[in-house]
Protein backbone atom coordinates (compact mmCIF):
# COMPACT_ATOMS: atom_id res chain seq x y z
CA UNK A 1 0.00 0.00 0.00
CA UNK A 2 1.68 3.66 -0.99
CA UNK A 3 0.92 6.56 1.47
CA UNK A 4 -0.25 9.95 -0.09
CA UNK A 5 1.27 12.92 2.00
CA UNK A 6 0.53 16.50 1.98
CA UNK A 7 1.80 19.01 4.08
CA UNK A 8 0.94 22.73 3.93
CA UNK A 9 3.37 24.51 5.32
CA UNK A 10 2.95 22.51 8.00
CA UNK A 11 0.07 20.02 7.02
CA UNK A 12 1.08 16.97 5.68
CA UNK A 13 -1.11 14.00 3.89
CA UNK A 14 0.05 11.06 3.66
CA UNK A 15 -1.71 8.25 1.54
CA UNK A 16 -1.58 4.49 1.68
CA UNK A 17 -0.74 1.93 -0.91
CA UNK A 18 0.79 4.15 -2.80
CA UNK A 19 1.13 6.98 -0.83
CA UNK A 20 0.99 10.33 -1.22
CA UNK A 21 3.01 12.48 1.01
CA UNK A 22 2.14 16.23 1.06
CA UNK A 23 3.53 18.74 2.92
CA UNK A 24 2.86 22.11 3.44
CA UNK A 25 4.82 25.08 3.60
CA UNK A 26 2.13 27.07 4.73
CA UNK A 27 1.27 24.88 7.80
CA UNK A 28 4.51 24.24 8.49
CA UNK A 29 5.32 28.16 8.91
CA UNK A 30 2.37 27.95 10.54
CA UNK A 31 4.29 25.57 13.13
CA UNK A 32 1.59 23.14 14.73
CA UNK A 33 -0.69 25.29 13.29
CA UNK A 34 -0.44 22.56 10.05
CA UNK A 35 -1.77 20.28 12.55
CA UNK A 36 -4.83 22.29 11.92
CA UNK A 37 -4.49 23.88 8.48
CA UNK A 38 -7.68 26.03 7.37
CA UNK A 39 -10.77 24.77 7.75
CA UNK A 40 -11.14 25.19 4.09
CA UNK A 41 -8.42 22.72 2.89
CA UNK A 42 -9.53 20.12 5.69
CA UNK A 43 -13.18 20.08 4.14
CA UNK A 44 -11.59 19.74 0.96
CA UNK A 45 -9.53 16.31 2.34
CA UNK A 46 -12.68 14.90 3.94
CA UNK A 47 -13.80 15.25 0.51
CA UNK A 48 -11.68 13.15 -1.15
CA UNK A 49 -13.35 9.99 1.07
CA UNK A 50 -9.88 9.06 1.87
CA UNK A 51 -8.59 7.81 5.27
CA UNK A 52 -6.82 10.06 7.19
CA UNK A 53 -3.84 9.07 9.43
CA UNK A 54 -2.92 12.07 11.43
CA UNK A 55 0.60 13.05 12.04
CA UNK A 56 0.07 15.51 14.37
CA UNK A 57 -1.32 13.23 17.29
CA UNK A 58 2.26 12.37 17.22
CA UNK A 59 3.86 15.23 18.99
CA UNK A 60 5.97 14.58 22.54
CA UNK A 61 4.21 14.95 25.76
CA UNK A 62 4.34 19.07 27.47
CA UNK A 63 6.88 16.96 30.21
CA UNK A 64 9.10 14.92 27.37
CA UNK A 65 12.75 16.69 28.73
CA UNK A 66 13.71 16.23 24.88
CA UNK A 67 11.70 18.73 24.11
CA UNK A 68 13.75 21.21 22.21
CA UNK A 69 13.70 25.18 23.75
CA UNK A 70 13.28 28.05 21.30
CA UNK A 71 16.75 30.04 21.43
CA UNK A 72 17.47 33.27 22.95
CA UNK A 73 17.12 36.18 20.65
CA UNK A 74 14.12 35.04 19.05
CA UNK A 75 10.19 35.34 19.43
CA UNK A 76 9.04 33.54 22.38
CA UNK A 77 12.94 32.48 23.48
CA UNK A 78 13.13 30.04 26.04
CA UNK A 79 9.74 28.32 25.80
CA UNK A 80 9.35 24.80 24.01
CA UNK A 81 9.89 25.26 19.66
CA UNK A 82 6.58 22.62 18.56
CA UNK A 83 8.18 23.89 14.98
CA UNK A 84 10.99 21.86 14.95
CA UNK A 85 11.07 18.44 14.20
CA UNK A 86 12.38 17.37 17.35
CA UNK A 87 9.32 18.04 19.27
CA UNK A 88 8.02 15.27 17.23
CA UNK A 89 8.17 11.34 17.16
CA UNK A 90 9.13 10.58 13.88
CA UNK A 91 10.12 7.07 14.24
CA UNK A 92 6.97 6.33 15.83
CA UNK A 93 4.80 8.03 13.49
CA UNK A 94 7.09 5.85 10.56
CA UNK A 95 5.90 2.69 12.45
CA UNK A 96 2.57 3.17 12.33
CA UNK A 97 2.50 4.40 8.44
CA UNK A 98 4.40 1.51 8.10
CA UNK A 99 1.87 -0.85 9.80
CA UNK A 100 -1.14 0.98 7.97
CA UNK A 101 0.51 0.35 4.38
CA UNK A 102 1.26 -3.21 5.33
CA UNK A 103 -1.96 -4.24 7.29
CA UNK A 104 -4.28 -1.81 6.26
CA UNK A 105 -5.32 -0.88 10.60
CA UNK A 106 -3.37 0.33 13.39
CA UNK A 107 -3.39 1.67 16.91
CA UNK A 108 -2.99 5.59 16.78
CA UNK A 109 -2.27 8.09 19.80
CA UNK A 110 -5.01 10.80 20.14
CA UNK A 111 -3.12 14.29 21.15
CA UNK A 112 -4.70 17.21 22.65
CA UNK A 113 -2.83 20.25 21.54
CA UNK A 114 -4.34 22.71 24.30
CA UNK A 115 -2.83 20.23 26.60
CA UNK A 116 0.12 18.80 24.92
CA UNK A 117 -0.37 15.41 25.35
CA UNK A 118 -2.07 12.47 24.77
CA UNK A 119 -5.08 11.72 25.87
CA UNK A 120 -5.88 7.87 24.59
CA UNK A 121 -5.74 6.09 21.50
CA UNK A 122 -8.01 5.12 18.68
CA UNK A 123 -8.22 2.38 15.70
CA UNK A 124 -7.99 3.46 12.21
CA UNK A 125 -8.86 1.14 9.02
CA UNK A 126 -8.47 1.37 5.55
CA UNK A 127 -11.41 -0.70 5.07
CA UNK A 128 -10.16 -1.35 1.82
CA UNK A 129 -9.16 1.75 0.78
CA UNK A 130 -6.47 1.95 -1.90
CA UNK A 131 -4.92 5.12 -0.28
CA UNK A 132 -4.98 6.66 2.61
CA UNK A 133 -3.49 10.33 3.55
CA UNK A 134 -1.05 11.09 6.19
CA UNK A 135 -2.03 14.84 7.58
CA UNK A 136 0.54 16.51 9.85
CA UNK A 137 2.86 19.54 10.53
CA UNK A 138 6.06 17.28 9.64
CA UNK A 139 4.82 14.62 7.17
CA UNK A 140 7.63 16.19 4.91
CA UNK A 141 9.73 14.77 7.12
CA UNK A 142 9.07 11.27 6.30
CA UNK A 143 8.91 11.43 2.88
CA UNK A 144 12.39 10.39 2.12
CA UNK A 145 11.92 7.26 4.69
CA UNK A 146 8.31 6.77 3.08
CA UNK A 147 10.17 6.49 -0.70
CA UNK A 148 13.00 4.29 0.45
CA UNK A 149 10.70 1.76 1.64
CA UNK A 150 8.69 1.89 -1.53
CA UNK A 151 5.01 3.30 0.24
CA UNK A 152 5.30 6.46 -1.18
CA UNK A 153 2.96 7.54 -3.77
CA UNK A 154 3.30 11.75 -4.39
CA UNK A 155 4.50 13.90 -2.15
CA UNK A 156 3.07 17.33 -2.16
CA UNK A 157 3.49 20.85 -0.17
CA UNK A 158 0.46 23.14 0.10
CA UNK A 159 1.33 26.94 -0.45
CA UNK A 160 -0.75 29.72 -0.04
CA UNK A 161 -0.04 33.80 0.69
CA UNK A 162 1.53 33.98 3.52
CA UNK A 163 -0.70 36.98 4.80
CA UNK A 164 -3.45 34.90 4.58
CA UNK A 165 -1.70 31.53 6.19
CA UNK A 166 -1.23 34.24 9.58
CA UNK A 167 -4.33 35.65 9.95
CA UNK A 168 -6.24 32.27 9.62
CA UNK A 169 -3.71 30.33 12.06
CA UNK A 170 -4.46 33.79 14.56
CA UNK A 171 -8.09 33.61 14.27
CA UNK A 172 -8.25 30.32 15.19
CA UNK A 173 -5.70 30.43 17.79
CA UNK A 174 -7.36 33.09 19.50
CA UNK A 175 -10.62 31.23 19.22
CA UNK A 176 -9.53 28.23 20.77
CA UNK A 177 -7.44 29.98 23.36
CA UNK A 178 -4.60 28.16 22.53
CA UNK A 179 -1.86 30.77 24.30
CA UNK A 180 -1.96 33.84 25.51
CA UNK A 181 -2.77 36.55 22.23
CA UNK A 182 1.02 38.40 22.93
CA UNK A 183 2.51 34.78 22.31
CA UNK A 184 0.18 33.99 19.37
CA UNK A 185 1.31 37.36 17.37
CA UNK A 186 4.87 37.39 17.61
CA UNK A 187 4.91 33.40 16.81
CA UNK A 188 2.64 34.06 13.69
CA UNK A 189 4.55 36.71 12.27
CA UNK A 190 7.82 34.40 13.16
CA UNK A 191 6.10 31.74 11.36
CA UNK A 192 4.68 33.96 8.27
CA UNK A 193 8.71 35.15 7.43
CA UNK A 194 9.94 31.96 7.92
CA UNK A 195 7.05 30.15 5.30
CA UNK A 196 9.46 30.43 2.00
CA UNK A 197 12.17 28.45 4.13
CA UNK A 198 9.58 26.12 5.11
CA UNK A 199 8.71 25.33 1.23
CA UNK A 200 12.51 25.02 0.06
CA UNK A 201 12.86 22.53 3.10
CA UNK A 202 9.66 20.64 2.37
CA UNK A 203 10.84 20.48 -1.46
CA UNK A 204 14.60 19.47 -0.59
CA UNK A 205 12.77 16.61 1.40
CA UNK A 206 11.11 15.27 -2.57
CA UNK A 207 7.79 17.63 -1.91
CA UNK A 208 5.82 19.20 -5.12
CA UNK A 209 4.54 22.29 -3.68
CA UNK A 210 0.99 22.97 -5.31
CA UNK A 211 -2.07 24.93 -4.26
CA UNK A 212 -5.19 23.10 -2.22
CA UNK A 213 -6.66 22.46 -6.01
CA UNK A 214 -3.70 21.46 -7.67
CA UNK A 215 -3.68 18.99 -4.31
CA UNK A 216 -6.85 17.83 -4.78
CA UNK A 217 -6.99 16.72 -8.68
CA UNK A 218 -3.48 15.16 -8.61
CA UNK A 219 -5.08 13.23 -5.54
CA UNK A 220 -7.87 12.50 -8.15
CA UNK A 221 -5.75 11.49 -10.81
CA UNK A 222 -3.29 9.07 -8.89
CA UNK A 223 -6.57 7.34 -6.71
CA UNK A 224 -8.32 7.28 -10.01
CA UNK A 225 -11.23 8.99 -8.31
CA UNK A 226 -13.75 10.77 -10.63
CA UNK A 227 -13.47 14.45 -8.48
CA UNK A 228 -12.95 15.14 -5.03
Amino acid sequence: MRILSAALAAIGLLVSTPAILASSATVQAAGRDLVVVDAAWRADLERTGLPVLRLDDFYKDADDPTLPRIPEGRPNAGLVDWDHPSSWLLDDAFEALTSLCRDGVVDVPVYDIATSRRTGRQHLDLAGSGHFVADGIFAQEIVPRAAAAGLLADALCLRQHAAITFWRRLTRDLREHRKPPPVLVRRGLALMHAQREVIAHAVALGCRPVSNQQALADIARLTGASRV
